[in-house]
């Protein structure tokens, strides 16, 4: 007996799904007429988040930037009004104050080295035109909190590391090193105007002078002969300091080789200073002769051999003359002082600072040369006692004298010289101890009172100015009685 069981129903395929009939189509449709609208609106309604009263269709601008629809060129521009202490702090803003910042800033002074070899100050500076890199050329040890300071350098050592003279040399990066990172420099600071290096060669200043062609001043420290073999390259160069040797920093030679180089590689020069260099009358007849539009000269503590003095007399455009911290204006001057006279007739300036004066002929050389200075400065100077000032009687067109620190000179002293100069309209009298209020004579108050400008302080208990507000000294030419 067999059973035979229902047969599963197979699911009908969609291809095979009967179509409606016209009859139940027209059903349906009457159906959708018959019902009531759908509400649209409640749908979307609870969709939609809430929209506060408060809420308006202005923008916010409490929290928006403003400044971001102000151009570059724009914000730079008003960033340049605001006082340059006060820059800094607008640069920590956001970024792109920071880097406007650094586009503003025109000058800087190097203390690590890495921060210009590696190039991240020509990026963050890119508009330099005054750098400094002395302070960078040396290699402070680390955790070092001693600052030691010279007139020249500043830069700091760790306790007990400073044990020689020669800390300073022993310790400066290698020319090698100095010379790349003057190539970083020069690749990203085409605008430089002002220069300071030290131990570099000819070599990176020729890669200076090449990218940068408007370079006007340039410092070179630690400088040689060699080293003023790339100064010719400098096209626009007007003023050059060279530092050659500096007691208890570092030994270097410029010698009149290298005055001689100098002179004729830079023909444009209008300010030289000769810092601790050697030479002698050939190297300074050949600057006079070559360097036409030289106004400005200055000779710190020098070493030049005797009779330099005497190349003085081509300078013939010379205009100031400065000497500081010379132990000895020139070793033999003998015989100078006649032919010296009124050699640097275009002369209208003589300072003297920390200069030996106790050398009556060198000071008479020296005076004669320069008598037709309008303009005399002493300060700080040894051995400037009456005998030695009676030779400024030489000079015989002084407007403006300033004394300062000479404490060897009198009352008496100072009143026989300049009743001879009866063009003088300024005077200044500062820290000399030995000129006394009480020694002045009807003669030198009748001097002061015609004065255009006067300032007596020869030292702290002087009471002449307080005293004399009242009578007229130093008014004339409508100016003020100086009260310091």
């Amino acid at each position: 007996m067999s059973f035979m069981g229902k047969k599963e129903s197979s699911p009908v395929s969609p291809l095979k799904k009967r179509r409606a009939s016209w009859s139940e189509l027209w059903l349906n449709h009457h159906h959708l007429l018959s019902s009531p609208p759908l509400d649209l609106s409640s749908k979307f309604q609870s969709l939609t988040p809430p929209i506060s009263k408060s809420k308006t269709l202005l923008p916010d601008f409490t929290k928006t930037d403003l400044t971001l629809l102000l151009p570059d060129l724009t914000l730079l521009t008003i960033i340049e009004k605001v006082p340059k202490s006060h820059r800094k702090n607008l640069s920590l803003v956001c970024k792109r104050w920071f880097k406007l910042h650094g586009r503003l800033v025109r000058s800087i002074k190097v203390s690590d080295w890495e921060f210009l070899a590696s190039g991240k100050m020509i990026s963050r500076f890119p508009n330099l035109d005054t750098v400094d890199l002395v302070s960078g050329c040396l290699i402070s040890p680390p955790n070092s909190g001693v600052l030691v300071k010279h007139r020249l350098v500043s830069f700091t050592v760790g306790v007990g590391s400073y044990q020689s003279w020669s800390f300073f040399e022993e310790n400066l990066l290698s020319v090698e090193m100095v010379d790349r990172g003057l190539r970083t420099l020069a690749g990203g600071c085409s605008n430089l105007r002002r220069l300071v290096v030290s131990n570099t060669s000819e070599v990176g200043l020729l890669n200076v002078a090449e990218a940068c062609s408007r370079l006007q001043e340039l410092e070179l420290q630690k400088c040689s002969d060699n080293v003023l073999l790339g100064i010719g390259a400098f096209e626009n160069l007007q003023i050059l300091r060279l530092v050659g040797n500096v007691d208890g920093l570092y030994s270097s030679l410029v010698s009149d080789i290298g005055l001689m180089i100098l002179a004729q590689g830079c023909k444009r020069l209008v300010k030289l200073e000769l810092v601790g260099c050697e030479g002698g009358f050939d190297g300074i007849k050949e600057i006079g002769k070559c360097c036409q539009m030289l106004e400005e000269l200055t000779v710190c503590d020098h070493k030049m051999e005797s009779g330099w003095l005497e190349g003085l007399r081509y300078c013939e455009n010379l205009k100031t003359l400065k000497l500081v911290s010379c132990k000895k204006i020139d070793h033999d001057p003998a015989g100078l002082g006649e032919c010296l006279s009124g050699c640097c007739p275009a002369l209208e300036r003589l300072h003297l600072e920390k200069c030996q004066l106790r050398d009556k002929n060198t000071v008479k050389a020296l005076f004669k040369m320069c008598e037709a200075a309008r303009e005399i400065v002493f300060q700080d100077c040894w051995g400037l006692d009456n005998e030695i000032f009676s030779l400024a009687t030489a000079f015989g067109r002084v407007k403006l004298l300033y004394i300062e620190g000479c404490s060897l000179l009198t009352t008496p002293g100072l009143e026989s010289v300049i009743q001879h100069w009866h063009e003088l309209e300024h005077l200044k009298v500062v820290s000399c101890k030995n000129i006394k209020d009480s020694e002045i004579s009807q003669s030198l108050s009748a001097l002061f009172s015609a004065l255009v400008e006067f300032q007596w302080r020869p030292d702290t208990r002087s009471h002449l100015s307080s005293s004399l507000t009242e009578t007229g000294i130093g008014k004339k030419g409508s100016k003020f009685f100086k009260k310091t």
